[in-house]
Formats: structure tokens, C-alpha cells, sequence
């Protein structure tokens, strides 16, 4: 490989990308799959250049929407104009050709056959797609609640403490959707818990609110919970002390631990700790705090290190909600130099 001559800011490099995700729309005005989008195992799916994803839909536009203002800022007048018009007509295409029924689908084959619908006699139900119908902030916010129900339902197991991918697995379907289907079922992205799209999840539950079933998802994906006692370390085979990227659903490997020391999955479970579950998050010059208290918590403590200053904050619960910067009430949490500082949050 050779260094491209052609050179761009990095606003360009991200303008280029999205222009290209608008120009590969399928017919049904959702994106197209091509050799797979997140689910590179997926890579059948739309080889011939038709199928679609609905995964990517929502991924898009929570990027489209995120991005036109940035290009507002810049003057790109042109380029704003036409991403939030592309996002409005996706939206529409997600709710009309993604619903389900009941869930959102995962997207069509080349044929337009449905992949991730109650009609496919494998992968019915796929995670992310329910999982970014919120995560987006574009989802119909009934369909949305409907969509994690049924998330819940059919791929959280209580007896093997894991979340699956989807399910059921790929294994005899007449459609090829890719290299997937190699795996044998219940393995890695072939129905088993794919720890990545399971932090999603419970991302998704925790911005509903649904703050006890965010912390009972968690508490499944926190390998620790998985080697408890011989019994459990035994079952799961792998190091409790380290994120797996994947857990085996089926058989006689149900339960078993796969790759593990998987570092992307291992950040995305730290982000949902931090910033979905106890809701902490840095926005700018300031400190937001919105958590998703279990209801077994009272609340909980942190000590925020961030260069020379230092946040001794306690989030409790109380019966209004409210923020307390140094003995003083405020409605937010601004960030400073150095010192140290105390915060005290009180969430309904």
C-alpha cells in the first residue's frame, strides 16, 4: 500500500465518510450492508450491493444528527442542509421498513428477504438493532420500550448469566448471511454473548430509565460474577479477571467463556459503568451527573481526579432532585484548575 496523495482536514475526512454512507442508500431508504457493517461475519448479507442494515440506520442518523451542527459551525451550509435532510427521510425508513412488529428488524438480504424478523427461521431478534432504536434518540419512543421488552425477553438468560447476540443461531436457514454461519451455534457472533453488543444493551436500558435491569445486564457481563465459586469457574474456563469478548450459548459449551483480554469490549463496559449506570460524564467545561440509581442503591461515592483538581462527589437519593458545588446549590458542575472540591448530587 501506498500513502494517498490527496490530503484533507480531519473535518473532511469525516465529511467525506458520511456523503459516502448517504450515496450507499438501498432501495428501502435504509444503508446498505455490503460485506457487513458492525457484524463483519454478516458479509453475505448484501454482497451483491441491495441488502440493507437497520443497524446501521440508527447508527447513521444519531451521526448525522450529531454532525450538522459542526458543519453549521463551519459554514457548510450545503453539506448541513443535506445531511439533515437525508436524516429526516431515514428516520421515516427506519419506522416503516424496520419495524417488526413487535422489535426492529436487522436489516434485508439482497432479495428482500427480512434478516432479524419474527419470519426468519434464524436470528429473529438481533440486539443492537433494539439496543440503537435508543441509543440513537430517533427510535418512537413506544416502539423503542416494546423493542428492549423483547431484547430482554428472548436473549437475556438468567440461568447462564449472558446476553445474547441474537437468536436463534445461524445453522440451517437457506440463507447464507456469511462467514458467521461457519461458527457453530452459540458460539461468538453466532448467537452466543457478544460482550461488545451486550454493553449496548445495557446502555440502552439504563437512558430508559430502566435502571434495575441496566444493573442486572451488568452484573452478567462483569466477568467476576462468572467464577463465584468451583462450581461457576469450572463452567466458565477463563480468566474471571478479565473481559471476554464472548460467552457460549448452546450445548454443552453453554456458559463457556471465549476470546478473552478483549480490550474494546473491556472499554465499553467501563463506559457503561461510568457514565451510563453511575452517569458521570464530561461535557465541555463542566460535570454531568445522571445516574441509573438501582433500586438496592442508596446512592454511591467518587473520587474525580482531573489534572490538578480533585471532585469528592456523593450522589444520594432524596425526595428532590438537586446539586450542592462547595455548599452552595447550582444547577451544574463547573470544572476548575485545581482544588479540591465537594460535590454533593441528590437524585429522586
Amino acid at each position: 500500500p501506498e500513502r494517498s496523495r490527496e490530503t484533507a482536514s480531519l473535518y473532511e475526512h469525516c465529511a467525506h465518510a458520511l456523503d459516502l454512507a448517504i450515496a450507499r442508500t438501498g432501495g428501502d431508504g435504509l444503508p446498505l450492508i455490503l460485506g457487513g457493517d458492525w457484524n463483519d461475519g454478516m458479509n453475505r448479507v448484501g454482497e451483491r450491493g441491495l441488502g440493507t442494515s437497520v443497524w446501521l440506520g440508527w447508527f447513521l442518523l444519531k451521526t448525522l444528527r450529531d454532525f450538522t451542527p459542526v458543519a453549521k459551525d463551519r459554514g457548510d451550509r450545503k453539506r448541513a442542509t443535506a445531511w439533515s435532510k437525508h436524516a429526516d427521510r431515514l428516520k421515516k425508513a427506519l419506522e416503516q421498513e424496520g419495524w417488526d412488529g413487535e422489535w426492529y428488524r436487522r436489516g434485508t438480504f439482497d432479495d428482500g428477504t427480512p434478516l432479524g424478523s419474527r419470519l426468519s427461521d434464524e436470528c429473529r431478534i438481533d440486539s443492537i438493532a433494539q439496543s440503537w432504536a435508543v441509543l440513537s434518540g430517533e427510535g418512537d419512543p413506544q416502539r423503542a420500550a416494546q423493542a428492549l421488552d423483547k431484547a430482554m425477553e428472548f436473549l437475556v438468560d438468567d440461568d447462564l448469566r449472558i446476553a445474547r447476540l441474537f437468536t436463534p443461531p445461524f445453522e440451517h436457514s437457506e440463507k447464507e448471511p456469511g462467514y458467521i454461519k461457519s461458527y457453530p451455534p452459540g458460539v461468538r457472533e453466532n448467537g452466543g454473548q457478544y460482550t461488545h453488543a451486550a454493553t449496548w444493551l445495557v446502555a440502552a436500558l439504563a437512558e430508559s430509565g430502566r435502571a434495575d435491569d441496566a444493573w442486572r445486564v451488568f452484573s452478567m457481563l462483569n466477568p467476576v460474577n462468572h467464577a463465584l465459586d468451583r462450581e461457576a469457574a469450572d463452567l466458565y474456563r477463563v480468566e474471571p479477571y478479565v473481559v471476554a469478548a464472548d460467552i457460549y450459548s448452546v450445548g454443552e459449551r453453554a456458559g463457556r467463556g471465549g476470546w478473552t483480554w478483549y480490550t474494546g469490549s473491556a472499554g465499553w463496559l467501563y463506559r457503561v459503568a461510568v457514565e451510563n449506570i453511575l452517569g458521570l460524564r464530561r461535557q465541555g467545561d463542566r460535570l454531568v451527573i445522571a445516574p441509573a440509581l438501582p433500586s438496592s442503591w442508596d446512592g454511591f461515592r467518587i473520587l474525580l481526579k482531573l489534572g490538578e483538581a480533585e471532585y469528592r462527589i456523593e450522589v444520594r437519593r432524596g425526595p428532590e432532585a438537586g446539586i450542592e458545588v462547595d455548599g452552595k446549590s447550582g444547577d451544574h458542575i463547573a470544572l476548575h484548575n485545581n482544588g479540591t472540591h465537594t460535590v454533593i448530587v441528590t437524585t429522586a
